[in-house]
């Protein structure tokens, strides 16, 4: 009378029940990892649309805005209106990347919620065991 081991049975499927687990959660975060880069792209390409149609409609109307002044003290006051213009751009620029640079600082770190997850994973790991 032969006898198998029942105990191998349950380990096998055990393993198997595990490898499934373990499987599904690694879908779980790649799926999540995927709508968070979608995300990040579709920004990304906002910004880069907002920047473009802001430098085009700024840079013309500065060029404009600049003639029209040289213009108008071509005979007096060329000089100190070039000087001026120059100083208002150079104060423009300054305000313009202090502004950009305080929005980079509020947007939020990409990839967070997949980090997050990841994070909790590994503390359930680690109480588990």
């Amino acid at each position: 009378m032969q006898t198998k081991a029942p105990s191998s049975t349950g380990f096998l499927d055990s393993l198997r029940a595990l490898g499934d687990s373990l499987l599904g959660t690694v879908q779980d975060r790649l799926e999540l990892f995927s709508v968070e880069l979608q995300e990040e792209k579709f920004r990304l390409i906002l910004i880069f649309i907002w920047i473009s149609a802001a430098i085009f409609t700024a840079m013309m109307a500065v060029a404009f805005a600049s003639l029209t002044l040289v213009y108008l003290f071509w005979e007096s006051a060329r000089l100190f209106v070039l000087g001026g213009l120059t100083l208002v751009y150079a104060a423009a620029l300054v305000i313009i990347i202090v502004s950009f640079r305080r929005f980079l600082a509020r947007q939020p770190s990409p990839f967070s919620a997949t980090r997050q997850e990841i994070g909790k994973d590994r503390t359930c790991i680690r109480n588990e065991s």
